[in-house]
């Protein structure tokens, strides 16, 4: 099996871990946290204490980093006196980074790793740390052919869909492009569910009315973001994460800043992008993104 090492074990990294060493994956981990690090050790990761130590010799690299800056840091230099994994690693080691960045930073990543005769992917996660720890995960893989094949062979592990999106970089623009209607549309469930709350509506019976109607929507039917409607989601945990109303705000940034090069409209995405951000700045930032509902809520 693969030996594979994996950098960064934030809420994402570490239940992909333990899916690996599920699988019998030989797994070598680094985070500057070293406690998330030291975690995974009862379980069979090897504990690296530093990045050059977690990727010599291994056969794949999996990052997954906060955002492009670190991403760039990692694999071209800044990161810890300035030697980047892209000249650490052995000959024929596959990368694969599973953050979600800006697309020219993958871009950048994957002609540097070209460059060096390296296979790159840019494969970022779709799915939250549910999908995460169940090993569903969708991956969005942005690359060749054969690093995409490559890609699969280890993904498999950790995720249930793994849909080839084009070229470096590609993939980061299509999860860009859902993570945008995703707050679109939690924002809209919230309103919509607000609303019917205000006129003397129960949520519970209204999510049911909606779901077999033309509002359906994913935030009704697996995350609905009112307290009390539905068992085992974050509004019904008191908003804990899953996914940071922070990494929501994030992706729609980067969605904005994609509209500004390609000049697209997106004015519902910007107005989304504005909400989060107002309602960050509440206090909010680090509550799941669905407890945008508590704006809404006169109570």
């Amino acid at each position: 099996m693969n030996t594979i090492a994996f950098i960064g074990l934030g809420n994402m990294g570490s239940p992909m871990v333990k899916n690996l060493l599920k699988a019998g994956c030989s797994v070598r981990v680094f985070d500057i946290n070293e406690t998330a690090a030291k975690a995974l050790s009862p379980l069979g990761a090897v504990v690296a204490h530093s990045l050059e130590d977690a990727v010599k010799g291994v056969d794949t690299v999996i990052t997954m980093l906060p955002a492009g800056e670190h991403v760039r840091a990692v694999y071209l230099g800044d990161h810890h006196g300035g030697v980047g994994l892209l000249n650490m690693v052995s000959a024929n080691t596959f990368l694969i980074d599973s953050s979600t960045i800006d697309p020219d930073s993958a871009r950048l990543v994957a002609n540097e790793a070209h460059n060096k005769a390296l296979e790159f992917v840019d494969a970022p996660v779709s799915g939250g740390v549910a999908g995460a720890e169940a090993g569903t995960l969708t991956f969005i893989v942005g690359g060749s052919n054969i690093g995409f094949q490559q890609a699969q062979q280890v993904l498999q592990h950790v995720g249930k869909n793994i849909f080839h999106a084009g070229q470096a970089g590609d993939g980061q623009m299509a999860k860009i492009c859902n993570n945008l209607m995703l707050g679109i549309q939690m924002a809209g469930a919230c309103e919509a569910l607000s609303l019917g709350i205000d006129n003397g509506l129960d949520p519970k019976v209204l999510s049911d009315i909606m779901l077999q109607s033309s509002g359906r929507n994913w935030a009704l039917e697996l995350y609905n973001p009112c307290p009390g409607v539905m068992p085992n989601v974050p509004a019904s945990n008191q908003y804990q994460p899953g996914f940071m109303g922070k990494l929501m705000l994030k992706d729609l940034g980067l969605g904005a800043d994609a509209a500004l090069k390609s000049q697209s409209a997106i004015p519902m995405g910007s107005l989304a992008r504005n909400l989060y951000a107002f309602h960050n700045a509440r206090g909010n930032e680090a509550l799941d993104f669905s407890s945008i509902f508590k704006m809404y809520s006169k109570k």
